[in-house]
């Protein structure tokens, strides 16, 4: 049986008086069941309980609810069931495995490769002649028409194509570049912003095979039945070997086919950057997972779940009760009682804490509190929260943006580009920003940076350990010849290409300047703007932009427009 947050009630009905002998379910549909009295009880005799995809949960906090539900039905199984957790990318396979086994318990760890046979070729197009004609008859950027060219020649060799984005504004763009060229070609969208009508019909047409390609985000990275595919076309860095993996994957999906990814480079240190995860994904050198540690809202939400089935509950119950899940292995007496003192104190109460016997307690006529509490908060998945822009000259809406966008970037006298144009941020009011337009993009930030993946401390190093190799080699005399010939041994990608990727770099050191490696950080001034580039990573990076437009904000009395990258 399935069950879901769409299941009808008519099998939900079944489900609770003929449970199925396998129940495929969600971490929060199982948060759901737990609750209920009839269906719980089924749980008594389950003997194996598989986690797929268990990467995708272990490193956040539904992968924390679920630990601590793991430890709620075995409390009540007639006898443990068996814990079976599968994923082809892990980076940290004995982390994972005390995730999913708690403290006390071994878990045996069987790697196979994750594979198979798999290829990956970097592409790096440059515009021709012909590719200015196409690219005005696209209203795109000749770059953009070369990159569009390659990918549809690629799909015409092909029955049937996924081409990855990073961002929906991206995949949109792309789907619309494609529409306007050839408005018969079956090609379709599928983003975590569509209707979900549009998704599944998306994900029938490319099953049934009415559709040859589908321009994604990660919303087809993992589980959905989608047929065969025959190849993967990444649209610029993956930024992680596990998303790399992840998708190309999709391609040749069995033991005997041979996987088949192409990454399409937009600029050369969006090349380096594939060449290093390319070579990463060939050694099966794979991102480290971090597991959340004890999150305290994770806590209070299974400690009212728990307290809702019974009068009261002791802090050392509930101590025991979660104390062998691995992201709680820490928890103590203290950190249970002050998740109770919210409890207690909060409008409306949830519980009453006696500190003094240690124990909360249910109080009279408070199960609705509890119940719509409990509910509201089931979902780890964080909400997405949108802005309206709204042109103060028009009084009318331009768009949205994004929270991850408007809580790090989004300030009064902050430019931003929106659709092809500059504006300037006048003020946040409740659930809008308004904006006016701005002649001059200098410095405008991209609206849809907010969605970037980030990128590992390891591999921005490793782009700073090449272009040093460059450097080093061109000081001693090398021809360019032999450094394309040397790097093309260790990563997979032709010596024609990587020749195009370095023209850039060569050109700065024939003018004399430094370059930005794994151990220099160099300092730019262009035009207005001055330049960082240090090769550390996303987070490194996000922080010392961070720090510097604070410095600079509170030297000058202006708000200052920070971007980073890797």
């Amino acid at each position: 049986g399935v069950r879901h947050g769409d299941t009808s009630q008519k099998e939900r009905n079944y489900q609770r008086h003929s449970p199925p002998d396998m129940l495929i379910t969600t971490p929060e549909t199982l948060q759901a069941i737990l609750q209920g009295r009839t269906i719980k009880n089924h749980l008594k005799t389950v003997r194996w309980i598989i986690i797929d995809e268990i990467h995708e949960l272990a490193d956040n906090k539904r992968g924390s609810q679920l630990s601590l539900a793991l430890e709620r039905i075995k409390a009540i199984a007639e006898n443990p069931p068996q814990l079976i957790g599968l994923s082809a990318t892990i980076g940290t396979p004995e982390k994972v495995a005390k995730f999913l086994g708690g403290e006390d318990r071994d878990v045996e760890i069987v790697q196979v490769s994750a594979l198979r046979d798999t290829q990956f070729e970097i592409m790096y197009p440059q515009p021709e002649p012909e590719d200015y004609e196409l690219s005005n008859r696209l209203f795109t950027h000749p770059e953009v028409a070369v990159r569009l060219k390659v990918m549809k020649d690629l799909i015409e060799k092909h029955d049937t194509t996924l081409i990855f984005t990073n961002t929906r504004s991206t995949s949109e763009a792309l789907t619309s570049r494609f529409n306007i060229w050839d408005t018969e070609f079956p090609l379709s969208i599928h983003h975590g912003s569509l209707a979900k009508t549009s998704r599944i019909a998306t994900e029938k047409g490319l099953k049934s095979g009415d559709l040859r390609t589908v321009i994604c985000t990660s919303s087809l990275e993992l589980g959905i039945d989608i047929g065969r595919i025959d190849l993967v076309i990444q649209y610029n860095s993956p930024r992680q070997v596990t998303r790399l993996l992840q998708r190309v994957g999709r391609s040749g999906h069995s033991i005997e086919e041979t996987s088949k990814g192409v990454i399409i480079a937009l600029n050369s240190d969006d090349a380096m950057e594939s060449m290093v995860i390319c070579r990463r994904a060939l050694g099966e050198i794979m991102e480290p997972l971090q597991v959340p540690e004890k999150p305290f809202d994770v806590l209070v939400n299974q400690m009212i779940a728990e307290l809702m089935q019974r009068s009261r509950m002791y802090i050392l119950q509930y101590k025991n009760l979660f104390k062998n899940s691995y992201p709680y292995r820490e928890l103590t007496e203290d950190d249970i009682l002050n998740a109770g003192r919210y409890m207690h104190d909060r409008f409306p109460r949830l519980a009453w804490l006696s500190e003094e016997d240690e124990v909360l307690i249910k109080p009279r006529g408070s199960y609705k509190t509890m119940y719509r509490y409990f509910f509201n908060n089931l979902s780890m998945i964080p909400d997405e929260k949108d802005y309206l822009i709204m042109d103060v000259d028009g009084d009318a809406p331009i768009g949205i943006l994004q929270e991850a966008f408007v809580a790090e970037y989004a300030k009064p006298g902050v430019k931003f580009t929106l659709r092809g144009s500059a504006w300037k941020i006048l003020n946040i009011h409740n659930d809008k920003i308004y904006v006016r337009a701005e002649d001059d993009p200098t410095g405008a930030i991209p609206s849809w940076v907010g969605e970037q993946i980030p990128v590992p401390y390891e591999v921005a190093l490793e782009v700073g350990q090449i272009k040093g190799f460059i450097e080093e080699s061109l000081n001693k005399g090398e021809s360019i010849d032999w450094i394309t010939g040397e790097l093309s041994k260790k990563y997979p990608i032709k010596p024609e290409t990587l020749k195009r990727v370095f023209r850039e770099l060569l050109d700065h050191h024939r003018q004399g300047y430094p370059m930005p490696t794994d151990k220099r950080v160099l300092v730019e001034d262009w035009d207005d703007n001055v330049i960082i580039h240090a090769n550390f990573g996303s987070l490194a990076n996000r922080t010392l932009a961070r720090i510097i437009g604070h410095v600079i904000s509170e030297a000058t009395g202006y708000p200052v427009g920070v971007q980073q990258d890797t």
